[in-house]
């Protein structure tokens, strides 16, 4: 349009400033993802039950990312600008629970600090994404993401490694009498320290644009132009909701009548609510009162971009397996190359610790691809066929888990997992970010991160179930679901088109 200005083109310090806090949450979500298994076993935890203990993690980001990313796109605190009051606010909650979870002596105490821990880090993450939305041109978009993909390799590389490197320093990697051993101890307490450090980085080192700014730049803000939503939901029958209502009713009443583990009670308790929230959304904007958040949250949901509905089904496959690898592998690793079940061994503790290289290993190979091989490929082939490849490499990597025998092989596994990661944190949210409105770019990246948190619920309380009826005692196979799960990702993507309109 004529009269708009271009936002600056930034260069390479400028997009380092930009996604450096990353690096620090990447970190505390890297001691969160490569030891709470551990942690949990360590304070007595069966397999079977770590499903249910980590249930907490997808929860809370189910619940806090479509409501930070409401809130932040309506938020502007002056010269501490719209994103970075959550970045500070989450970090500090986040470097808090990291500090305390290795006083953990029992199994509560370590779940309710792992629901704070990931909530505070949901906080800081979810306006990261917009951030760079925000921040950049569209022509910038997949450098920023993969800039930020970058740091979220190394950050994890740090944060998983750190037990490891602990134990070659010294620092002992078993706790007498059980419980958390000291290496894990010193990684939390480290990580909060690192977290806080790169967030407040930074925060110092980068401005946002003001909402005078963004409408030079042809930007509604948040708060403008919500009619859509308005009629949208003016549209929507109750009778939509009761299916939603119905659809929970079902999955509870099975989860009774087959005796299904109890946490499965939880799934259809969302799908209910999900339904009466919708109902008294309707309800309100009937009445004229269609300016509050839940009306919002709702209305954008239900009436999601078309490119948005497709990725987000490539989404809910996809962050299936990486839950299941987040859950198992520890278990697997220890029972199958480590040749132990007994949590209080040595030889489950070494486990533990390779684990951490492990996903040292796929984190690194996965920083170096999000900055060489998935630009060229985008390139070459497209945005699309470059996360199908990332993909079906992530599914092969799992698969091999079946055929390799020792500790050491489970690297070649980590090359393929590294690719996959890479692409999945860059290639959806660079088709994302250029193809939403701008106005409501906080409030959609965090409802399309609802797909990354509800196959987490869904394996955290269904896993548990399959597990116990069919491979007592072999979690092996949980990563044949991992490796097939990609493979159904990677045949949604081919769904996507690339450059779609946002409406």
């Amino acid at each position: 349009m004529t009269g708009m200005t271009e936002k600056p083109r930034l260069n390479w310090a400028g997009l380092w400033n930009l996604s450096f806090g990353f690096f620090g949450i990447q970190i505390g979500f890297a001691l969160q993802n490569a030891n709470m298994s551990r942690v949990f076993q360590s304070l007595g935890a069966k397999v079977e039950e770590l499903p249910a203990l980590w249930v907490a993690a997808p929860l809370t980001g189910l619940l806090v990312q479509p409501i930070i990313g409401f809130l932040s796109d309506r938020t502007w605190l002056g010269r501490f600008g719209r994103r970075r009051p959550y970045f500070v606010g989450g970090a500090l909650l986040a470097a808090l629970s990291l500090v305390l979870m290795p006083f953990s002596h029992i199994l509560l105490m370590a779940g309710l600090l792992l629901w704070t821990l990931d909530a505070s880090l949901n906080i800081s993450m979810e306006p990261f994404r917009a951030f760079v939305g925000d921040v950049l041109r569209k022509d910038q978009h997949t450098a920023g993401y993969a800039v930020q993909t970058a740091f979220i390799g190394a950050g994890a590389v740090a944060g998983s490694i750190f037990p490891y490197l602990l134990e070659h320093l010294g620092v002992a990697n078993e706790a007498p009498g059980g419980g958390v051993p000291p290496t894990v101890q010193w990684s939390f307490w480290t990580g909060g320290a690192a977290l806080l450090v790169a967030v407040i980085w930074t925060v110092l080192s980068t401005r946002e644009y003001s909402p005078d700014e963004l409408r030079e730049f042809g930007e509604p803000v948040g708060h403008e132009g919500g009619e859509d939503t308005v009629r949208l939901l003016a549209s929507r029958s109750f009778g939509w909701c009761l299916g939603w209502i119905a659809a929970g009713a079902v999955v509870i009443f099975g989860t009774r009548e087959f005796a299904l583990q109890k946490e499965v009670y939880l799934l259809g308790a969302l799908l209910a609510g999900y339904g009466m929230l919708s109902a008294l959304a309707i309800g309100l904007v009937r009445q004229g009162r269609s300016a509050g958040m839940l009306a919002s949250i709702v209305g954008d949901f239900s009436g999601m971009p078309p490119v948005m509905k497709k990725l987000a089904l490539v989404q809910f496959f996809t962050w299936s397996a990486l839950f299941i690898m987040w859950t198992f592998t520890t278990p697997v690793v220890a029972q199958y190359f480590f040749d132990t079940t007994d949590s209080n061994s040595k030889a489950f503790q070494d486990a533990g610790n390779w684990v951490g290289v492990l996903s040292a290993v796929y984190n690194g190979i996965a920083a170096v691809a999000a900055l060489t091989l998935l630009p060229f490929l985008s390139r070459k082939i497209g945005k699309v066929r470059t996360h199908v490849f990332g993909l079906l490499c992530g599914a092969a990597g799992f698969a091999s888990l079946f055929i390799l025998r020792t500790p050491n092989q489970l690297i070649f596994a980590q090359i393929g997992i590294g690719i996959a990661w890479a692409s999945l944190l860059a290639m959806p949210y660079a088709i994302l970010a250029s193809s939403l409105p701008q106005r409501k770019l906080g409030i959609y990246m965090g409802l399309f991160n609802v797909f990354v948190v509800v196959p987490q619920l869904l394996v955290a309380t269904v896993m548990g179930s399959i597990m116990k009826a069919f491979f007592p005692g072999q979690p092996i196979w949980t990563m044949a679901f991992a490796a097939g799960t990609l493979v159904l990702a990677a045949l949604a993507t081919l769904r996507v088109r690339e450059n779609a309109p946002a409406v």
